[in-house]
């Protein structure tokens, strides 16, 4: 009888430290888990280090690992799609190279898959103990904004690390779109789902690529992804200063006729044409937040582009 796959999908942008231990963790695993079949597909993100060159001799070694090397940085997201769209196993995990997503889990989360009616197995970090306490506010505030505003549920503590039977790798595959946020894709494309819980991991070496600038941009995609809510918010905000200012004329122009009071104080007058002008400036940032995904996506460009695969390396 054929052993069925999994397939590990591994993003890499500046990872040439983490790569060698990533790899021999992942070996155990697959020694352990000798019931199935591996494949490694490490995702080559326009790294500006020595890790192209990591993943070639691996792939001379190791007959089951891959690699996709991209022709710049096209970020994590697009890694992550490239690596969907050309795997090959029965089930499919998303893994990050610096091991804070334990391969440890994976034969728990292949026995849920196989024993028990779900089609993912998800993983969620009960702490954020090593985050900086900024950060880690950030991220819990994200999380109860976002479900508030969207339909679709998203996790607080949500790895992109996930076991996935081939069905919903091919629902996400579907999802074509160029501005991605995968952990709402993910949720977007239902199916059951068995949640994880761990605590957080150090990075077993290298440095981490999310600034908080980045993140908080990252954050900003997941509401405009999943969410028109910020347009409803804009359209209120107008309305309310509307009537604000209408009420304001109508009491100007009461105390001046019934009291006699003069209309004075420029000073009130500039704060209020300062605050006024902040709001409408809110306004427009938040269109021109919907306008530009719009804008890309018309544009319709190629999520990510291939330099070289393991397939030039013999």
């Amino acid at each position: 009888m054929k052993k069925e796959k999994i397939s590990i999908i591994v993003p890499c942008y500046n990872e040439e430290e983490a790569i060698p231990y990533f790899y021999e963790e992942i070996k155990k695993v697959a020694q352990e888990m000798n019931y199935v079949t591996f494949e490694y597909l490490f995702i080559n993100d326009g790294s500006k280090d020595n890790t192209l060159e990591k993943l070639r001799e691996l792939s001379r070694k190791d007959k089951k690992v891959r690699y996709i090397s991209f022709s710049r940085n096209f970020g994590k997201e697009a890694a992550m799609y490239a690596g969907l769209k050309n795997v090959t196993g029965d089930y499919v995990a998303i893994m990050d190279a610096d091991l804070q997503d334990p391969p440890s889990l994976l034969p728990k989360m292949y026995n849920y898959l196989k024993n028990e009616d779900y089609d993912t197995v998800g993983t969620r970090r009960v702490t954020r103990k090593g985050e900086p306490p900024i950060r880690s506010f950030f991220a819990r505030m994200f999380y109860k904004i976002i479900n508030k505003m969207s339909k679709v549920e998203m996790v607080d503590g949500a790895r992109d690390y996930r076991l996935m039977k081939r069905q919903v790798v091919d629902a996400i595959i579907e999802l074509k779109e160029y501005n991605r946020y995968s952990k709402g894709l993910f949720s977007f494309v239902g199916f059951n789902t068995k949640w994880i819980e761990y605590e957080n991991v150090k990075r077993v070496a290298g440095e981490t690529k999310w600034s908080f600038w980045k993140l908080f941009l990252y954050a900003l995609d997941g509401i405009t992804a999943f969410s028109v809510v910020p347009l409803a918010m804009a359209s209120i905000m107008g309305l309310l200063f509307c009537f604000i200012a209408f009420v304001m004329i109508i009491v100007i122009i009461c105390k001046t006729l019934i009291w006699g009071d003069p209309v004075s104080g420029w000073p009130s007058m500039v704060c209020i044409i300062f605050l006024v002008s902040g709001v409408q400036l809110f306004c427009i940032g938040i269109l021109s937040q919907y306008l530009s995904k719009t804008y890309l996506e018309t544009k319709n460009r190629s999520i990510y582009i291939i330099k070289e695969t393991e397939k030039d390396n013999k």
